[in-house]
C-alpha cells in the first residue's frame, strides 16, 4: 500500500474499534481475531481518526489523525507480541504511536496418550468369544454425537487388551473438560456388521483421574436390561492409564525466546544460462526481477519479521571463482569468507547481483556442502534458543543426490520441493520446532526450504530418506499439519 493520507470509502476495511471519547491515550477494548499464516506475508494497515459524532464520516481530512503499516509476522515475533509503530500520513506532524499487541487465542492443545482393557465382556460369536473394539464419540452442543475414535480390533477374547492411543483433546471435548464422552464396545465381524455389546460414558474430568487410579466403567446393554430383570451387565473396561501433553506452537517457541537464523544459498550454475540473456533465469529487466530474486524476496521478506538482527549469511554454489576459476559449492555472496553475513534481504539481493557480474555460471549442482555449513553453525546451540533455517534456490536437478540425502537425514530437518515454470514456487514451509540437546545428529534445530526455478523435473528428489527410511525426526516429506503456500 502506498500514500499517505486517508483511504478512500472503497478501501477494504477489516473492522473498528469502539470510540473511546475525549482521550489522547486511547486504550480500546475491541479485539480482532486473524488468521495466522507462518508462510505468508500479511501485510496490515491502521489508520486512526478522531470522531465527533455518530454520522460523522471518518473519511474527511480533518478527522485523519495518522496511519500505521506493519505485518503480522512483526508483531508477533515482537518482544512478548508487543510493537510500538509511530503514525505518520500527516504532513509536517507528529502524529503519536500506536502500540499493538497480538496473542494466540486460548486454545486446547493438549493431547491425550491412554489405554483401556475389558474383562467379562459378552461373547457374540458362535464358533468363538468376540473380538472387540472401541469407538468414542464426543457429544456436541445440539445433544448429537460425532466419531471421534476408534481402536484396533482384539481377536477372539473376552477380556481385551488395547493399544495406547493418542487423541487430541479439542477433538474428544472440544477442550470442555466436563462435555459428555459416549464409548461403545462393538464386536467386529468381517461383513461390517458389527454387533453392538454395550456403552458407557463419561468425560474429560473423569478420565483425567486415572492419573491417579484405574478406573473401571460398566458396560451396559439398554436392550438387555430392559429384556432381563436379573442383568447386571455386558462386561466392564477399565482405563489403565491416562496422561497429558502439550502441544507447543511456532508462536510458544518464537514467545519463549528462540531465535531464528536465516541462511541463504544461490544456485549459479550454467544451466541457469547467461545472466546477460532474458532467456536467464538470473536475467533481471529493467521492469522485472530475475526468478531467483522473486524466490529470494517470497521467501525472505516472511522469515526475516523473526530474525532479531537482520544479518543473513548467503552463499552461492555451483560457480568458478576470481582470480583462479576455482569451482565452489560454498563462497560468500558478500565475499567475505569471515563474515558472509548480509544486512537485510536487501544486502542479499545486493551482493547476489555483485556476484553475478563477477564469477561465471559453471557447475555442478551440490547441495551438501551448504547444507553440512548450516548444520555444523546449527549444532554448536543446541538447546532450543537458537533455529537456523536454509533457503536454497535452484533450477536444476542435484548431481550430489546421495551426499545431500546424507546431510539431510543428519539435520533431519523438514523439507520441501516445488517445481514450475519461472516464477518460483514454494511446496512447504514448516513452521521451525526446536528440540532439546541430544547426542542424535537428527536432532539439529534446522529446517531446509528448497525453492525450485525454471521448467526442469524434479521427481528425483521427492521422498528423500535414508536408505528406504525416513529422517530421524520427519525426513523430508514434511509434517501433516505443515501449512502450503504457492506462487
Amino acid at each position: 500500500m502506498a500514500g499517505t493520507g486517508p483511504p478512500s470509502p472503497l478501501s477494504p476495511q477489516f473492522g473498528r474499534t469502539e470510540v473511546i471519547d475525549n482521550t489522547l491515550n486511547p486504550d480500546f477494548v475491541r479485539k480482532f481475531v486473524l488468521d495466522y499464516y507462518f508462510e505468508e506475508k500479511q501485510n496490515l494497515r491502521f489508520d486512526v481518526y478522531n470522531v465527533d459524532s455518530k454520522s460523522c464520516s471518518i473519511y474527511k481530512q480533518q478527522d485523519f489523525l495518522g496511519q500505521a503499516f506493519v505485518a503480522l509476522g512483526e508483531v508477533i515475533g515482537s518482544q512478548r507480541g508487543r510493537l510500538e509503530r509511530a503514525l505518520t500520513g500527516v504532513p509536517g506532524k507528529r502524529c503519536g504511536t500506536i502500540l499493538l499487541l497480538a496473542e494466540e487465542l486460548s486454545n486446547c492443545r493438549d493431547i491425550v496418550t491412554m489405554q483401556l482393557c475389558a474383562n467379562k465382556l459378552d461373547k457374540k460369536d458362535f464358533f468363538g468369544k468376540s473380538d472387540p473394539f472401541l469407538v468414542f464419540y464426543r457429544s456436541n452442543e445440539d445433544g448429537t454425537f460425532t466419531i471421534c475414535h476408534k481402536t484396533e480390533v482384539v481377536k477372539n477374547t473376552l477380556n481385551p487388551v488395547w493399544q495406547p492411543f493418542t487423541i487430541p483433546v479439542r477433538a474428544l471435548c472440544n477442550g470442555d473438560y466436563d462435555r459428555t464422552v459416549k464409548i461403545d464396545v462393538y464386536d467386529w465381524d468381517r461383513d461390517g456388521s458389527h454387533d453392538f455389546i454395550g456403552e458407557f460414558a463419561t468425560s474429560y474430568r473423569e478420565l483425567s483421574r486415572a492419573q491417579s487410579q484405574f478406573t473401571v466403567y460398566e458396560v451396559l446393554n439398554p436392550r438387555k436390561k430392559c429384556k432381563k430383570k436379573k442383568y447386571v451387565n455386558s462386561g466392564t473396561v477399565t482405563l489403565l492409564s491416562f496422561s497429558v501433553e502439550s502441544e507447543f506452537t511456532f508462536v510458544d517457541y518464537i514467545r519463549g525466546g528462540t531465535q531464528l537464523n536465516f541462511t541463504v544459498a544461490i544456485d549459479f550454475t550454467a544451466s541457469n544460462g547467461m545472466p546477460s540473456q532474458p532467456t536467464s533465469l538470473h536475467y533481471a529487466s529493467p521492469y522485472q526481477l530475475s526468478a531467483y530474486a522473486l524466490a529470494l524476496k517470497a521467501v525472505g521478506e516472511i522469515i526475516q519479521d523473526y530474525d532479531s538482527d537482520k544479518l543473513f549469511p548467503a552463499y552461492g554454489f555451483g560457480a568458478k571463482l576470481p582470480p583462479d576459476g576455482k569451482i565452489s559449492h560454498q563462497f560468500p555472496l558478500n565475499n567475505n569468507e569471515d563474515n558472509p553475513s548480509c544486512n537485510g534481504i536487501e544486502g542479499v539481493l545486493e551482493s547476489y547481483l555483485q556476484s553475478l557480474r563477477t564469477v561465471q555460471l559453471y557447475g555442478p549442482t551440490n547441495f551438501a556442502p551448504v547444507i553440512n555449513q548450516v548444520a555444523g553453525t546449527a549444532a554448536q546451540v543446541t538447546d532450543g534458543s537458537q533455529y537456523h533455517v536454509l533457503l536454497i534456490i535452484t533450477d536444476g536437478v542435484i548431481s550430489d543426490m546421495l551426499q545431500t540425502k546424507e546431510a539431510i537425514v543428519t539435520v533431519s530437518a523438514p523439507c520441501g520441493r516445488a517445481t514450475g515454470s519461472q516464477a518460483p514456487q514454494i511446496l512447504r514451509v514448516l513452521p521451525p520446532l526446536p528440540l532439546p540437546s541430544t547426542p542424535q545428529a537428527s536432532a539439529l534445530p534446522m529446517s531446509i526450504i528448497i525453492v525450485g526455478v525454471g521448467p526442469a523435473e524434479f521427481d528425483g528428489e521427492r521422498g528423500w530418506g535414508h536408505r528406504g527410511r525416513p529422517g530421524g525426526r520427519d525426513g523430508a516429506g514434511g509434517r501433516g499439519h505443515c501449512p502450503q503456500a504457492g506462487r
